[in-house]
């Protein structure tokens, strides 16, 4: 797949508070902590760098479409519907917020999980192609 922009780099999160919330995703999603300060704690998982900036009261990542519905605006990806049985398990298990596993009528199931300031986050069971023959 060709184009000008190769890959997304980092991710920005607001956060309420920088040193909990990255106590959160270090345990609850296995991320590598880089770099933290009272203002912005930087992660690596997923492939990718997350930036935890501390933000204003109740800012989130989600947003609100034409019908009303908040949304989620990243999609995490898994390696089949096992894994996505796993995971979701996995979070139920050590109180990750989640929804329940849907069809939503493409390939694949999804479900969504939150972090500790209810920014929402999709996790899909099918793994991009270009990214599937790396893994390791």
């Amino acid at each position: 797949m060709g184009g000008k922009l190769v890959r997304v780099g980092t991710t920005y999160i607001p956060v309420a508070d920088v040193e909990r919330s990255s106590e959160w995703y270090v345990k609850n999603l296995e991320a590598t902590l880089n770099y933290k300060d009272k203002d912005k704690a930087i992660l690596n998982f997923a492939n990718q760098s997350f930036f935890l900036v501390h933000s204003k009261e109740n800012e989130r990542a989600n947003f609100i479409d034409k019908y009303g519905k908040e949304c989620f605006s990243i999609t995490f990806e898994v390696d089949g519907f096992q894994a996505l049985e796993a995971l979701h398990h996995d979070f139920k298990q050590i109180g990750v917020k989640v929804g329940e596993i849907e069809n939503r009528g493409h390939a694949g199931k999804n479900f969504i999980f939150y972090d500790l300031d209810g920014n929402q986050f999709d996790v899909w069971s099918e793994l991009s192609p270009a990214f599937k023959g790396k893994l390791i």
